[in-house]
């Protein structure tokens, strides 16, 4: 994986066409250490999902599809991307980032 992918101040994990995780850069070794950090690697992600979020990522390993949302928890908001990934054209599992937001998001309409 790219270096810059390591210090991302944010979560990166992969995981592949199984759900199987493939890899996990520092932030998300930090953010999911209560549920075993780095040990994660090689579990399967949608052993580590409730309902309804499980059937969502079991329809999008099935079917590639985007999915981004935002959470809050303990006060902090965060931005969570779920995307396909694509190694030669070919899907090869999903990859999802997510990153803390700052509680006054400035947005800006270009036209």
């Amino acid at each position: 994986m790219n270096i810059w992918s390591e210090e991302f101040e944010g979560a990166i994990t992969i995981c592949d066409r199984e759900g199987i995780i493939i890899y996990m850069n520092d932030g998300s070794k930090r953010v999911f250490m209560k549920y075993g950090g780095a040990d994660l690697m090689g579990t399967n992600l949608l052993d580590c999902h409730p309902e309804p979020s499980r059937s969502k990522l079991v329809e999008m390993l099935k079917t590639p599809t985007t999915n981004t949302y935002t959470i809050e928890k303990g006060g902090i908001k965060k931005i969570i991307h779920q995307s396909p990934l694509y190694e030669n054209g070919v899907f090869s599992g999903m990859i999802e980032m997510s990153f803390e937001l700052p509680h006054t998001l400035p947005h800006f309409k270009r036209d």
